[in-house]
């Protein structure tokens, strides 16, 4: 008996519950519909009143279909005894539970969490740009750690010239001769050469300044208030103004102009005639430029290296700044927002639950109803039927006994009155009743 009553017990409850379970769909679905039609706005572009009737004919839709779905599964899925039913049943629920998400819970995530994606992928490509401005300024201002040996060089030339012409360190013979001609010279190149990078200085640290700025405004566009989409358009400008320093830093850059300035040191190398009086100072001055070669072909050897190494640094690669949409974002950024995924899966796919709710209580029901014996299963509402019935029955025999077995009898027989509701059932008078009971 407590099983049959456990049984009764939950047909009562399920019978308890219809509404709710109907109530509960269909808020799921109507929230569903909701954050659908909002996902929808981002994507659709034109008009705006077409827009907004094909985004609520989209949601309405999807309302829709999700609370049809789920109520045709939690009517028929928990009644289904055989497995092979069952469990085709239950592919069709993983099925349709995919279609959901591919036609409603991305939408729903992008409403969720679409602002917050696009302003992740503003945050990823700032940074980005960031790393290649200083990447470009790095590379432009790199041929600058060559202006201390370019300096040097210079000083030292200037130096010996002027030692040259004052004491004849070099010659024994002061004056101005040829190998202070030629020391003179090296100098003269090297400030050249000193000038170009000091320039370029200037112009390298102005570009950085305008980056620098162009980085400002966009990170000030990320953290703001507002709209997202007002925002990633004028970030969008930013970045293509950006994009335009960084390419200017790269040409900027002194390094190649410092390896040909190298290369000219030693390859157009002139040494001036010596002109002392004597042939033993023409040989000094002779020997003293040779010595002035060698130390330019150092010096060019040097610099010419260093150049190299800077010119083998890799370049910035081209950065192109591609607007995303919420949903796009959302997709392209899903791993950053999984709790607003859960969420958005869970208000289509919450109903499956109920499905295996009543699907559990359903066969909790069966068990306990194929374990009753044939009697217990009898309510008293089945008794009062089978009463009635066999009352029936009865009264049919007992009418059928007392007719007479003679055909010929006329029917409307004395004391007989038929119902015209009822032409085959001849009832009797009083007295015939009295006078059959026993």
């Amino acid at each position: 008996m407590s099983k049959a009553r456990s049984a009764r017990v939950l047909r009562g409850e399920i019978a308890s519950l219809e509404t709710m379970t109907r109530f509960v769909l269909a808020t799921l679905a109507l929230a569903s519909g909701v954050y659908t039609y909002l996902g929808v706005r981002s994507l659709l572009d034109g008009d705006a009143t077409i827009v907004f009737f094909a985004a609520v004919i989209y949601s309405a839709a999807v309302s829709v279909g999700i609370y049809g779905f789920w109520m045709y599964l939690i009517r028929f899925l928990p009644g289904v005894r055989d497995a092979v039913s069952r469990l085709s049943l239950f592919f069709v629920m993983g099925l349709g539970s995919l279609m959901i998400i591919a036609m409603s819970s991305w939408l729903n995530a992008a409403a969720l969490a679409g602002s917050a994606a696009v302003e992740q992928h503003l945050a990823t490509t700032l940074e980005g740009y960031t790393a290649d401005l200083d990447q470009a300024n790095s590379n432009a201002i790199a041929a600058q750690s060559l202006l201390p040996d370019i300096q040097r060089a210079a000083e030292r030339f200037a130096r010996l010239a002027e030692e040259e012409r004052e004491s004849g360190a070099l010659t024994g013979s002061s004056g101005s001769g040829s190998v202070v001609q030629l020391l003179t010279q090296m100098s003269a190149q090297m400030r050249e050469l000193e000038a170009s990078i000091v320039a370029s200085r200037e112009t390298v640290s102005q570009l950085f300044g305008e980056g620098q700025t162009h980085l400002a405004t966009m990170r000030g566009l990320v953290s703001g208030s507002g709209p997202v989409a007002p925002r990633a358009d004028s970030f969008g400008e930013e970045a293509v103004a950006l994009a335009g320093v960084i390419a200017a830093l790269e040409q900027t850059s002194i390094a190649p102009s410092v390896s040909r300035a190298a290369a000219d040191l030693s390859a157009g190398f002139i040494a001036p005639v010596a002109d002392g009086s004597s042939a033993d100072l023409v040989g000094r001055q002779d020997a003293v430029m040779a010595t002035v070669r060698a130390s330019v072909a150092a010096q060019s050897e040097a610099l010419s290296a260093a150049a190299g190494e800077i010119l083998a640094l890799p370049r910035v690669a081209e950065r192109r700044y591609v607007p995303l949409s919420a949903a796009e974002a959302v997709l392209l950024y899903a791993s950053s927002f999984l709790p607003s995924w859960a969420g958005a899966i869970s208000i289509d796919l919450l109903p499956a639950v109920l499905v295996a709710i009543m699907a559990i209580v359903h066969s909790a029901i069966r068990r306990d109803d194929d374990a009753l014996p044939e009697a217990d299963m009898i309510t008293a509402g089945d008794v009062l039927r089978a009463l009635d019935v066999h009352a029936a029955i009865s009264a049919r025999q007992h009418q059928a006994e007392t007719q007479p077995d003679d055909p010929s009898e006329p029917d409307a027989a004395p004391g007989r009155h038929p119902r015209p509701d009822a032409p085959n059932v001849t009832p009797l008078s009083l007295t015939d009743r009295k006078r059959t009971d026993p």
